[in-house]
């Protein structure tokens, strides 16, 4: 590689890519990545490192790990043979998008929503149709969505959507899956606080593929464990690019306890819905901030002052939050997670401080 630079070697689409990162910030109230301020109680942890205790620490993990997959089953209604499990439903998404796309492919996606489909699809080589949302209310333009599913290898849709809180109407995705050439991929990262899924639609549209994970309503977003629902014959291909031994011991015992004690988490659920709810209700009395309706565990915001100087004001406050303003149709906007009521209250009262600062 004499007289070339070292990433001469990288794929020009992989070189004009912008990696998918976050800057890490310090703050007393933590309000930027959608994570489930409710932590585990101790005593199912403390379930969860004995049953690891148990287990021997130089085997690898059961290449599939039919005891997890048979506890999803269950909780979700769908059949084991159409069960993947991943590192993260990223990993699941990254495995999806890797047995679909390629050069002379296409992605279709609603835009804005989360940057990672549009980065994946396009390190390798296909082509991304970005389908705006509707500019006022930020709703699914459900007769674009139809078009662009016509002529697509993929259609990627998260409901609700990030970092808009969106839904899209059952009777429109059924609409959309019907019409889709290739692939749907409905990504449920947020489905618990919304009560909208897609899995009812999955026994008759074989083209349908589920995305669930444990980082938001389980509060594992640190174990990174997420699965995907299929028909077996679509789980089958996608299993060909998923890494071997992908989860570890350690996560896979958390997550079958979780979904053993998952009782214990619907109190949290419902406690984030009530304040989703009553955050909204405050910041629709603010004649400043336009606050867009959300059924996930977060809330976007709009407001005259331009994004990065609103957050800079709230960071002072200690109060973190994430500027979305970058994405497309989101200008002045911020994604404010939904925390404990007292987090809350703390971001009430800097937004208001800061709207105040001239």
């Amino acid at each position: 590689m004499q007289g070339r630079s070292p990433s001469d070697a990288i794929k020009p689409e992989v070189r004009r890519l912008s990696p998918y990162t976050l800057k890490h910030f310090e703050a007393d109230v933590k309000l930027d990545q959608n994570e489930n301020p409710y932590e585990l109680p101790l005593d199912l942890k403390r379930q969860v490192v004995d049953r690891v205790l148990r287990r021997p620490w130089g085997r690898y993990p059961e290449f599939v790990p039919a005891a997890v997959i048979k506890t999803l089953a269950k909780l979700s209604g769908w059949r084991e043979d159409g069960i993947l499990v991943g590192n993260g439903s990223n990993e699941l998404i990254q495995a999806t998008l890797t047995v679909t796309l390629g050069p002379g492919r296409s992605l279709a996606a609603p835009q804005p929503t989360f940057t990672l489909y549009k980065l994946m699809a396009t390190a390798l080589e296909a082509k991304v149709v970005d389908v705006l949302l509707n500019p006022e209310g930020l709703t699914f333009d459900v007769d674009a969505l139809v078009q662009a599913a016509r002529s697509s290898d993929v259609v990627v849709v998260c409901c609700p959507n990030n970092p808009t809180g969106t839904l899209l109407d059952p009777d429109a995705l059924a609409v959309v899956v019907s019409n889709a050439k290739g692939l749907v991929l409905v990504d449920e990262a947020y489905y618990e606080f919304s009560g909208q899924t897609a899995l009812s639609l999955l026994g008759n549209h074989p083209n349908l593929v589920v995305l669930r994970t444990f980082s938001k309503a389980m509060a594992m977003a640190g174990l990174r464990f997420g699965y995907l629902m299929a028909h077996p014959a679509i789980a089958q291909e996608i299993y060909k690019a998923k890494l071997p031994y992908n989860v570890n011991i350690f996560t896979l015992a958390a997550a079958e306890i979780v979904v053993e004690k998952r009782a214990v988490l619907s109190d949290a659920i419902s406690k984030l819905i009530e304040e989703r709810e009553r955050v909204t209700a405050e910041l629709q009395t603010r004649p400043l901030v336009r606050v867009f309706p959300s059924k996930a565990n977060f809330v976007l915001i709009r407001t005259q002052k331009p994004a990065r100087e609103l957050f800079d004001a709230l960071f002072k406050q200690g109060v973190l939050v994430r500027d979305v303003s970058a994405y497309p149709l989101l200008e002045r906007c911020l994604r404010v997670t939904i925390g404990l009521p007292e987090e809350n209250n703390r971001f009430l009262e800097a937004i208001d401080q800061a709207l105040e600062t001239r």
